[in-house]
């Protein structure tokens, strides 16, 4: 039990977030190490236009996977809540009952975007050339909805105990899994993007399936009893006003990507493609952040639960420190070597040094990004479940509407793009400090609730 449960409410924080973090990030570097082996296998090996068409699908398919996630995330803060209070009884309970909107909440959202997905990729005005496989990853995509969203409740509900290595061992399993199935189906057996979704799905499918049994076997929290397995129209309720506006936050920031990616598609195939190869880097970069806020969140909320509340506060201050530094080091990095990773996915010149311009300007954000994540993740913790949708209709106001003046009215053209992302990170980052000092700051101190 000691070995795959961390009681946070006690002990130094900084190693708890740093300790925590850690096999969090691993697990998720793994996982975009898949997406970016996957990338560079269909822009390597199948083309440019592959890529694009791939590139083209993540903002919808982020939609519905956000969609479904954001409840899982929900159920994992109340967990991570009632295991502060020592409240055995609603650990579990919560456990089946997110559970059960999980089985319900991925059938619905897969169904949807199956029927639409044409719909949806005319709106984005995606290239015609790339139009139909589009289509058909999205497709794939969706039928493999219910696998993706069931490893992610599992791994939140895991993490909320504080355990954040079981999760880690299964994206490594799935991660090299994929992989393997991405080279046998894309280059052996010749089967293009197709094979490259059906490569996700199953990984996906192996992950779920092998991290519910290795719980199940050592984490005596989900060897659920008899008397845990029912319906509670008031756990529900709780899981559901933390997920939904999670949901609708990341479901948000899904659109207003949608809002993004319709004017990269009207630049043509080649700013499509690099904007793909950009987006697979940043989301590595996201990665150390988002662990972080990760980390934070189920600090935060196991103190919060225990009533520790100048140790919510004290995590506050030292994952700002911690975000710091890991800002600079990402910097630096993509200043100095943005056109060298944008030339792992594909050959093109053009498409190279377009991809290297956007990271170098995008970079110089990375500060305000890191402190969305920090307070994200305090506020999560401590049940905020209206700053996650104000935070998220705030990004989509500015997705809609900066991207376009930059572009277009300012004539910025595609650095307009670049130059809009960061700017929409320092909007999102002055409204998540104004949330965090208004709600949080003024209530916790070091002396504890005011």
């Amino acid at each position: 039990m000691k070995d795959h449960i961390t009681d946070m409410t006690v002990g130094d924080p900084v190693k708890h977030i740093i300790f925590f973090a850690l096999p969090t990030l691993i697990g998720n570097l793994f996982q975009q190490v898949y997406n970016i082996a996957d990338s560079i296998i269909v822009g390597r090996i199948v083309g440019a236009d592959a890529l694009a068409a791939v590139g083209a699908t993540f903002t919808v398919t982020f939609l519905f996977f956000a969609l479904c996630n954001g409840i899982g995330s929900g159920g994992g803060i109340l967990v991570s809540q009632y295991y502060g209070a020592h409240d055995d009884d609603r650990v579990r309970n919560c456990i089946v009952n997110t559970g059960i909107i999980m089985l319900v909440v991925p059938l619905f959202f897969g169904i949807v975007g199956f029927v639409s997905a044409p719909a949806l990729m005319r709106i984005l005005e995606t290239p015609s050339d790339i139009l139909l496989d589009s289509v058909m990853y999205i497709r794939y995509m969706c039928v493999g909805l219910i696998f993706v969203a069931m490893y992610n409740y599992l791994a939140a509900m895991i993490r909320a105990l504080g355990d954040s290595r079981t999760p880690l061992y299964f994206l490594i399993f799935s991660t090299f899994l994929n992989v393997g199935l991405d080279i046998l189906f894309v280059y052996n057996l010749q089967m293009g993007i197709k094979g490259a979704a059906i490569a996700t799905i199953i990984a996906q499918f192996a992950a779920a399936v092998g991290c519910a049994i290795y719980a199940y076997i050592v984490n005596p929290y989900f060897r659920i009893r008899r008397k845990d397995w029912h319906i509670s129209k008031d756990m529900i309720i709780k899981v559901m006003r933390l997920g939904v506006p999670m949901s609708l936050q990341f479901g948000l920031i899904a659109i207003s990507s949608m809002a993004v990616q319709r004017i990269v598609n009207s630049y043509g195939t080649v700013m499509v493609a690099a904007f793909t190869a950009t987006s697979r880097i940043e989301q590595v970069i996201h990665q150390p952040f988002g662990t972080l806020g990760t980390s934070l969140a189920t600090f935060c909320g196991q103190n919060y639960g225990a009533k520790k509340y100048d140790r919510v506060y004290s995590g506050y201050k030292k994952g700002f420190i911690i975000m710091a530094v890991l800002a600079v080091v990402m910097i630096t990095t993509m200043q100095l070597f943005g056109g060298k990773l944008t030339g792992l996915f594909v050959t093109a010149p053009e498409v190279v040094a377009e991809g290297a311009r956007g990271l170098r300007i995008t970079s110089l954000f990375y500060i305000p990004l890191g402190g969305i994540y920090v307070i994200r993740g305090v506020l999560t913790g401590v049940g905020d479940g209206l700053f996650a949708l104000s935070n998220g209709i705030v990004e989509i106001v500015g997705r809609f509407t900066i991207p376009y003046l930059m572009t277009v009215y300012m004539g910025m053209g595609r650095t307009g793009i670049w130059v809009s992302t960061g700017v929409v990170w320092v909007i999102s980052f002055v409204f998540a400090w104004i949330r965090y000092y208004t709600y949080l700051h003024k209530r916790i101190s070091v002396k504890g609730l005011q």
